[in-house]
């Protein structure tokens, strides 16, 4: 495989999008070659496309593989394990999400519950505060519990309610 300049530029913002996501910068990289690769690449070819350390490329792909972005497939006469990533993009969009929420969500719940329970037990905070914290909180349990029933409803019957964009806000209206 060769590199030309939209792909260069392809796998370049993929992973510059990634470090803000807070995905290490070389994993998006990685997973940005392997989703325009005609074909599964093996760990050595990934690393001297990307002019990476194998190393980091190893631990990268076994980092993607946890993610479920990318999987292992075998090269008949080839010893070495290939790699190549999904190209179903709501597969992609979901697991994006889902490990945005593991990473970001999740765990500001969790500090909001703690900080409210404080709140509630610490006399020198104002209502005005204790009400904005909790505010915050109903806010975020609320989001979360809309996100993991979105999660139960299947890929087919999500791509549709997308797909219905401003009509669903016409019916919401009624």
């Amino acid at each position: 495989m060769q590199l030309v300049p939209p792909a260069e530029r392809f796998i370049l913002h993929w992973g510059e999008m990634g470090s803000r996501w807070g995905v290490n910068r070389t994993i998006a990289q990685i997973h940005a070659l392997l989703y325009l690769a005609d074909e599964p690449l093996p760990a050595d070819e990934i690393a001297s496309l990307l002019s990476v350390a194998r190393s980091n490329v190893s631990m990268s792909l076994r980092e993607l593989q946890g993610y479920g972005l990318i999987r292992t497939e075998h090269v008949l006469g080839d010893r070495r394990d290939h790699f190549t990533a999904t190209d179903d993009m709501w597969s992609l969009f979901l697991t994006i999400l889902d490990e945005r929420k593991k990473r970001e969500i999740d765990p500001t719940v969790r500090t909001l519950h703690e900080i409210a329970e404080l709140a509630d037990n610490d006399k020198r905070i104002s209502k005005t505060m204790r009400s904005k914290i909790k505010d915050m909180q109903d806010f975020l349990d609320d989001m979360s519990r809309w996100y993991k029933e979105i999660r139960t409803v299947p890929e087919s019957q999500l791509v549709k309610l997308f797909k219905l964009g401003k009509r669903v806000t016409r019916v919401l209206s009624r």
